[in-house]
């Protein structure tokens, strides 16, 4: 394996492991409390992060198209069980994206073929900002991992303003004074850290 996958791997495993975290410290009365992502709620964000993870196997080891799959991930994934729902969607992507050669093949998104590479790198940055909007709405330590933020930042620059063109992001606004990591991150995908 050389070293950037292996980082890549890395980073993945860490962006989950942060998100897992904060999915288990989330209390029985939060699940419907409100997040920094407009109109989703703990619940709600939990579940996308995880329809995430279920995709990866297809996309990745089946090498099914975003049409075959279908609406399969559409709706509550997480039942009666989310916690239990999102570890083992977790293990399945980790496992998808670690499989030997799987790295070096491409996938079939949204917007068309798209590298492995990129892919596991685009649902490493949404495991970060999303595991701080979660640490914000469930009342949890806020400061990310350096290692993470740096990864996330570096991956999510070239295509900010795509983000935000798409409907899907809020728009940039100015990051604070100081101009940390995190806070230039979460500037570029219209958060205030």
């Amino acid at each position: 394996m050389n070293k950037d996958v292996a980082t890549l791997l890395s980073r993945h495993s860490e962006a989950l492991a942060l998100f897992s975290e904060r999915v288990h410290a989330v209390r029985t009365d939060q699940w419907d409390d409100p997040t920094p992502c407009t109109d989703w709620s703990v619940r709600d964000l939990v579940n996308h992060l995880t329809a995430e993870q279920l995709w990866v196997p297809d996309l990745v080891t089946e090498g099914s198209t975003i049409a075959e799959v279908g609406d399969a991930y559409d709706g509550d994934v997480l039942g009666p069980r989310p916690r239990a729902t999102w570890d083992a969607a977790v293990r399945a992507a980790r496992k998808a994206f670690a499989a030997p050669g799987a790295l070096e093949g491409t996938v079939w998104l949204s917007y068309g073929e798209t590298p492995t590479v990129s892919y596991c790198a685009q649902m490493i940055t949404d495991a970060v900002v999303h595991g701080w909007d979660l640490s914000r709405a469930i009342g949890a330590p806020e400061r990310l991992p350096d290692a993470l933020v740096g990864f996330a930042l570096d991956e999510v620059t070239p295509y900010a303003a795509e983000l935000s063109a798409s409907g899907l992001f809020a728009p940039p606004i100015e990051p604070p004074p100081g101009d940390s990591h995190q806070a230039r991150l979460l500037a570029l995908l219209g958060r205030r850290d």
